[in-house]
């Protein structure tokens, strides 16, 4: 895999797993299972590990549909790693072009009920409300989500 652009100035911790998923519908699922098994290991449990599950299967879902647009022989790629003080999952994808913008606006309900905005575009929104933090990258030929969840205490946000 393709090391994806680290956090700025984060140690880039120890790899607790690398996997990848052909860009099927339903994969997020193993996605998701897999990144959880693995968090579980770190004392992630109850809501804390629930979020970070629909964070990943999200990630997955949008990286599948908008990265390699479904294309099973394009691989989304997944890192778990741990610092002392955070877990980091990496969500790479095939895409090209800029990355999508990490703070764009909020979705308005009222606005897609009415049909003003689309109804779709949750998802970004989503994946920042489950995680402590969020970075998007990107360079001609990868995308990569990183979700960020602090240890400690809580294990998580």
């Amino acid at each position: 895999m393709t090391d994806p652009k680290p956090r700025s100035g984060a140690d880039l911790g120890r790899t607790l797993a690398d996997f990848s998923v052909p860009s099927e519908p339903g994969n997020e699922r193993l996605a998701m299972e897999t990144v959880a098994e693995t968090a579980k290991n770190l004392g992630f449990s109850g809501e804390n590990l629930e979020r970070l599950k629909t964070a990943v299967a999200e990630a997955t879902m949008n990286a599948m549909e908008h990265g390699n647009h479904y294309r099973p022989e394009l691989p989304v790629e997944l890192q778990v790693l741990a610092t002392d003080q955070d877990l980091l999952v990496r969500i790479t994808d095939r895409g090209s072009g800029p990355p999508p913008k990490e703070d764009a606006d909020a979705p308005d309900l009222e606005a897609k009920l009415e049909g003003i905005q689309t109804p779709r575009g949750w998802g970004l929104f989503l994946i920042k409300s489950m995680v402590d933090e969020m970075n998007i990258t990107g360079d001609e030929g990868h995308h990569t989500v990183e979700l960020v969840v602090h240890l400690g205490a809580e294990g998580g946000k």
